[in-house]
């Protein structure tokens, strides 16, 4: 069921997008060549503890997980799309590599959710353009959004500005709802039609997050049960926002 979230609600949430915002781009800026994933994962936990908030993602059990999820940050590095685990002492970023770091706060009982993806030190130019896309198609869907529109129409522009650049637009993964949960209706594909799929309302609290792979869009689930991969191991981008719908279009939640 899609909720709408009252002035009250929303006014936590915006403080919950603005510390998560914060914590986000002080863990993208601690992105080196050498860090742990598992550093990463700590820094993440201390930071969002620091402000009394809760990681929204440490010990959520999605549908269908086998088990809680074990981290507070997912860390994807390159070919892993979304969902890396960072609990293993040999996951290393390295020169050369980009990687997705995707957090969710629980500020006062209501959840907000954002991801990055960085380079680690030099990367290829493909690789970079690959992150600037991934980063232009969220706008790009964030300025579709107003009240009476469509999730189609997020989903059409995302795809329509993509295309040209030839990149694997993810299909099996998708935005969501968000707020009281992580994860809430109404999901929201990076690809659609206009004027198809739910109507949004002032109020809808919604987590939009583009994937894009180098490659093909096909992905498959690694052996942990919670990491995506691409099916080429081409590299992935993820970039993702918490926006509420407002008379006016859509407000950035998680922003400084």
């Amino acid at each position: 069921m899609i909720t709408i979230k009252t002035e009250k609600e929303i006014e936590v949430l915006r403080e919950g997008g603005r510390r998560l915002a914060v914590i986000l781009t002080t863990l993208a800026q601690a992105v080196i060549p050498g860090i742990s994933a598992v550093e990463l994962n700590e820094l993440a936990i201390k930071l969002v503890k620091a402000d009394g908030d809760v990681p929204a993602f440490l010990n959520y059990k999605p549908s269908g997980a086998k088990r809680p999820y074990p981290g507070a940050l997912c860390v994807s590095i390159n070919d892993e799309v979304v969902h890396g685990l960072a609990i293993d002492q040999d996951k290393i970023l390295k020169e050369g590599d980009i990687v997705s770091l995707d957090l969710g706060l629980n500020h006062g009982g209501l959840i907000t959710d954002m991801s990055v993806t960085v380079p680690v030190g030099e990367v290829r130019p493909e690789l970079l353009k690959l992150i600037n896309i991934t980063r232009e198609a969220l706008q790009v869907g964030i300025k579709t959004i107003k009240d009476g529109s469509h999730v189609g129409d997020i989903g059409y522009a995302i795809e329509r500005f993509v295309r040209p650049y030839g990149y694997g637009i993810v299909e099996d993964l998708c935005g969501h709802g968000v707020g009281h949960k992580v994860h809430e209706d109404p999901f929201i594909p990076n690809f659609g039609e206009k004027g198809r799929g739910e109507k949004l309302k002032v109020g809808m609290v919604l987590a939009l997050e583009p994937m894009l792979n180098l490659g093909t869009k096909e992905v498959f689930e690694a052996s942990d049960g919670f990491t995506y991969k691409t099916a080429d191991s081409e590299p992935s981008a993820h970039f993702e926002h918490t926006v509420v719908v407002t008379k006016y279009g859509a407000e950035i939640l998680t922003k400084i």
